[in-house]
């Protein structure tokens, strides 16, 4: 591994930010959870399946109505079967010879042993064009040169769809950069690599059919994830998992509809002119002691669905030229009215965290869903009650228009309850409330004796409350989801219950 570390001075400065962020044992949990977050999770599911196998004709049936289905056909449903499978359909008759040969390649390695042989043997034989590669089972740092080849071929045959992954860590292994030659790419997930430094590479490098990138644990710089986005044109989803590099994002681009971020040390995303963004997705970054992460939300239209923003010391949300803060005053110029659902992590034990969530509010007067995300801290500093709710004043968005607001990892404390009974005192359209409760209850019996305040108060509205367990996938259900965040589908990406 020396070899690719000495050619990439990353991995020094990823050494140093592990050094600064390891304060605490709680810090280095939360780094070890960050660096070696799920990738197969974030992954897009593989076309094919091992589950197909190739069967004889049943005895009382000796009519080969397979074969004589047009070579689309054929082309497709072989496409849809492991490599070796695929292959071997050569052998079926004279029909078959030539349709594995002649269809584009689907190739998924984790139904290959031995992988790396066996992907050679196939990438050699089949003559292209390449549709789907997922290379998901090799070890990439033991045959680096080979890797290099692969990916030439895949970059000569007309590769469309790529997933690459790593699957022994180390940091260290840099990723070729024959892979920005790859024109014909549509989508691309990578992970985990060392991007390759992009800063003496020819300026008519482009990405000009990549419409969906994935990088998951890929240590890059901000000027590397510029490169690529500078020279994608059709790019529509971003998701980027993983990177503990600092990163300043700046959204330019006139073809993103989604970007979604997850477990990522960032530094300032700006949305700087991104008229057809429809989705922000951030949740589990993290912001080392001393830094701030900052939000600007410059022109982005269409923007629907933004979270989650977390309402602390540490995080700023800026909106044109506009810092939000508790005291700040709405104007057209602070408001962004396309978003139709907005999550907020905040933490109602500290007081000046809780004050914020009225003039962010008033930043977002349409939403229609609302998720809240209980925070926790070890620095109460004093709560928020029922009359300092009411004293905040008008919330417009809480009064006419949410209808659906999601409460997660409810734990029962003063200020999450004073924040509740406002709302139900205050919102005169709201239809349901679902309460997900936190892990440390340990029956509804509990959760409904915190609660019997808010069912027994008056409501402003017809309101149906429902109680909700604590989400038990331990990646974070579908906030993790790069196919639900990206898949602009009415799911939820927020509602992990």
């Amino acid at each position: 591994m020396e070899h690719n570390q000495s050619r990439c001075p990353l991995y020094a400065r990823l050494l140093k930010i592990a050094v600064e962020f390891l304060r605490s044992k709680d810090d280095m949990q939360q780094l070890f959870h960050r660096a070696y977050l799920p990738t197969h999770y974030a992954l897009p599911d593989p076309p094919v399946s091992a589950a197909p196998c190739l069967f004889a004709l049943p005895p009382h049936d000796d009519v080969d109505r397979v074969s004589s289905l047009p070579d689309a056909l054929l082309h497709n449903i072989v496409s849809r079967l492991p490599a070796k499978d695929a292959a071997r359909t050569a052998a079926l008759s004279r029909r078959w010879r030539g349709v594995w040969r002649s269809g584009p390649l689907v190739l998924v390695d984790s139904s290959l042993f031995p992988a790396t042989s066996a992907v050679s043997s196939v990438l050699a034989a089949h003559p292209g064009p390449f549709r789907c590669v997922h290379l998901t089972s090799c070890y990439m740092d033991e045959f680096h040169d080979l890797l290099t080849g692969w990916l030439q071929i895949l970059a000569d045959k007309g590769i469309q769809d790529l997933v690459l992954v790593n699957r022994r860590w180390p940091f260290g292994v840099a990723l070729p950069a024959t892979f920005l030659g790859m024109t014909t790419l549509t989508r691309l997930y990578l992970g985990p690599w060392m991007f390759p430094d992009t800063a003496g590479l020819p300026s008519a490098t482009c990405f000009r059919n990549l419409r969906e990138l994935g990088l998951c644990n890929v240590v890059m710089e901000s000027r590397d994830l510029d490169f690529v986005l500078d020279r994608s044109p059709v790019l529509e989803t971003l998701c980027v998992e993983g990177n503990m590099l600092r990163l300043c994002l700046r959204l330019v681009s006139q073809s993103l509809r989604c970007v979604q971020i997850i477990g990522c040390f960032l530094e300032e995303i700006f949305v700087v002119d991104a008229p057809l963004l429809e989705r922000l997705i951030q949740s589990e970054g993290f912001t080392p002691n001393g830094n701030f992460t900052k939000l600007k939300i410059g022109h982005a239209p269409k923007l629907q669905l933004l979270g989650y923003l977390e309402l602390d010391q540490r995080h700023v949300l800026e909106v044109g030229n506009t810092i939000i803060k508790a005291a700040s005053r709405v104007s057209p110029s602070t408001m962004v009215p396309s978003v139709g659902t907005l999550a907020l992590e905040v933490c109602f034990g500290v007081r000046n965290d809780a004050k914020m969530v009225p003039g962010v509010l008033r930043c977002f007067p349409n939403i229609e869903t609302l998720h809240i995300k209980s925070g926790k801290t070890d620095q109460s500093s004093g709560k928020l009650n029922l009359k300092s709710w009411h004293e905040s004043g008008t919330i417009e968005c809480i009064r006419s228009r949410i209808k659906l607001l999601v409460f997660h990892d409810f734990g029962g404390g003063r200020g999450e309850l004073a924040f509740l009974k406002f709302f139900f005192e205050s919102a005169l359209v709201l239809q349901e409330v679902v309460i997900v409760f936190a892990a440390a209850f340990s029956s509804f019996e509990e959760v409904e004796s915190k609660l019997e305040s808010l069912v027994s108060m008056k409501r402003t509205s017809e309101t149906t409350i429902v109680l909700v367990a604590a989400c038990s996938d331990p990646h974070g259900g579908d906030i993790r989801s790069f196919k639900i965040g990206s898949g602009f589908s009415p799911t939820d990406p927020f509602a992990n219950y």
